[in-house]
């Protein structure tokens, strides 16, 4: 499949305060959702005799961003989750976001995952994307083969 699309992407986060989602339809702004591991998975130490070490590092932790329209109604029900979620330690940190491309198959899977900060934001003469962040305690990104959400008829 050579064909990218953002409408095959689909993206929720699910915890206190809410499911909201944050794909195709949510007010994303040209720059989309982005994820980003926190760490390198492995290192190397190289020897003075020119032996080498690898170490295979467990972290899987991570962040997510969401970029949206300023008029996006998404800022809304994101800004109602982190006033919820401030409120009380017991409700931080819960959040489930799941970003998939239903044509290639890929599912990416953050768990234990807490706002950063609300965004910034700047009123100017043109609106501006509100980028919201988050963190993520265990990123879990599989890759698919591709799949074809439908068949054509002959």
């Amino acid at each position: 499949m050579t064909v990218y699309s953002f409408i095959d992407v689909q993206a929720t986060i699910v915890g206190p305060g809410g499911v909201v989602d944050l794909g195709m339809g949510a007010g994303t702004a040209e720059e989309g959702i982005s994820y980003e591991m926190a760490e390198d998975k492995g290192s190397m130490v190289l020897g003075s005799s020119g032996d080498w070490m690898q170490s295979l590092h467990a972290g899987h932790s991570g962040s997510v961003t969401v970029r949206l329209l300023k008029t996006s109604p998404t800022n809304s029900l994101l800004s109602l989750m982190y006033d919820t979620q401030r409120i009380a330690s017991a409700l931080w940190g819960n959040n489930v976001i799941v970003i998939r491309d239903i044509s290639r198959g890929d599912v990416i899977t953050a768990v234990g995952v807490a706002f950063r900060r609300t965004p910034s934001n700047t009123f100017g003469k043109e609106g501006n994307i509100l980028e919201w962040g988050f963190i993520a305690g265990k990123i879990e990104p599989i890759f698919g083969a591709g799949t074809v959400p439908f068949t054509q008829a002959a």
